[in-house]
């Protein structure tokens, strides 16, 4: 019996949120115009394929994309496929030369 009362006051306390969702339910938001911020933007640094992975080379990869997150695909490497619009991934060979550059 306790175990039902606590359920139902969990249900009690969650109903004033629920009514809060309902309530905008019919508001519509504009979408932004422009890329959001730390949007990732691979074409200026398709200039440096073949150039040697290295830490100097991912702070100018980032900088010229305007992404925010670097992730390194290492030769043979399994790697998430989710997408984010803020990071950009770059994949070297074993001679550590970059062979591919992404955003997602």
């Amino acid at each position: 019996m306790a175990g039902i009362a606590m359920r139902l006051g969990a249900m009690a306390a969650a109903l004033p949120l629920v009514t809060a969702c309902q309530a905008n339910e019919g508001t519509v938001e504009s979408a932004p115009a422009t890329a959001p911020e730390g949007a990732c933007d691979a074409a200026p640094a398709q200039e440096h394929l073949g150039h040697i992975a290295s830490a100097e080379a991912g702070a100018v990869l980032l900088r010229i994309t305007g992404a925010r997150q670097l992730r390194w695909a290492l030769p043979r490497s399994a790697m998430t496929m989710d997408y984010r619009p803020d990071r950009l991934t770059v994949s070297y060979d074993d001679n550590m030369a970059i062979t591919r550059i992404a955003c997602g």
